[in-house]
């Protein structure tokens, strides 16, 4: 059995399929983890969820923040923009199906077998494999629960952006969000910082990428993540990058997780 995790797919439905054309993933024995942003700015949105879906067991997809906010769109509590091509699952006669499927999906996934971790954007420095595992959890119960509506009203937004335990409410389940989904750069006492989406080095002296943090809890960690396109392919200890820029026409990527070091397969966009 073969286990693949994927960049962030963003509607780019082709490449995804030529992708798992070159893996030669096999459905029956092999699993594949998507690091989330399944949805939305590429031209084939409910193809890519419809295939996910299908493949059900044999897949792992954790949310993105364009995956949160096709959801809130759905329940009519953010209006779409512009550039959002979600449109053709807001209009699928399978909708409910496909929807409901996408509402189940972690936010972060553990497997303590293969020793990876995966979340779309990354894990504040502060948390530690226990708090964040317990705050993704914190998030999904409020995605399922009987007042989804009301948290997917609150859901955006950039404060607060220092994490501490006693966060309640809105406030904090907002930060978790913020964290798992949002994240490039932060401060050195781990303040987050959402406006800056250019490489490493480009936000100025006093921000760094968030797994270089001093300090940072999780350090020990193996963690796939997306997310962030201008950093691209990336590798250094721990750490996985896989948003290579598939929908601004660069490449989708994948490495396999079930075999040492990890290797990498990529297609062109």
């Amino acid at each position: 059995m073969a286990v693949y995790a994927i960049g962030d797919i963003q509607g780019c439905y082709e490449p995804l399929q030529r992708l798992l054309e070159l893996l030669k993933f096999a459905p029956a024995t092999d699993r594949l983890w998507l690091v989330g942003d399944l949805v939305n700015r590429g031209p084939h949105s409910v193809e890519v969820l419809r295939l996910v879906r299908e493949l059900d067991q044999q897949v792992t997809a954790v949310l993105g923040n364009h995956d949160l906010t096709l959801l809130a769109a759905a329940a009519g509590q953010v209006k779409p923009k512009r550039k959002d091509t979600f449109h053709t699952i807001l209009e699928a006669p399978d909708r409910d199906e496909l929807l409901d499927w996408l509402r189940r999906c972690p936010l972060l996934h553990h497997d303590m077998e293969l020793g990876f971790i995966m979340v779309h954007a990354g894990l504040p420095p502060q948390w530690d494999l226990t708090l964040a595992q317990r705050c993704a959890h914190e998030v999904e119960a409020a995605l399922r629960g009987p007042e989804s509506e009301l948290f997917m009203a609150r859901m955006f937004g950039g404060e607060p952006r220092r994490w501490r335990d006693d966060l309640v409410g809105y406030d904090r389940l907002r930060l978790i969000v913020n964290a798992l989904t949002r994240m490039r750069f932060c401060a050195a006492d781990g303040t987050l910082s959402f406006a800056e989406k250019g490489p490493p080095g480009s936000a100025g002296i006093k921000l760094m990428p968030w797994f270089a943090a001093p300090g940072r809890r999780n350090a020990d960690l193996n963690i796939v993540f997306g997310h962030w396109a201008s950093l691209g392919y990336y590798r250094a200890p721990g750490i996985y990058a896989l948003d290579s820029g598939c929908v601004w026409g660069n490449r989708l990527t994948a490495i396999r997780l079930d075999e040492p070091e990890a290797p990498a397969f990529s297609v062109p966009a």
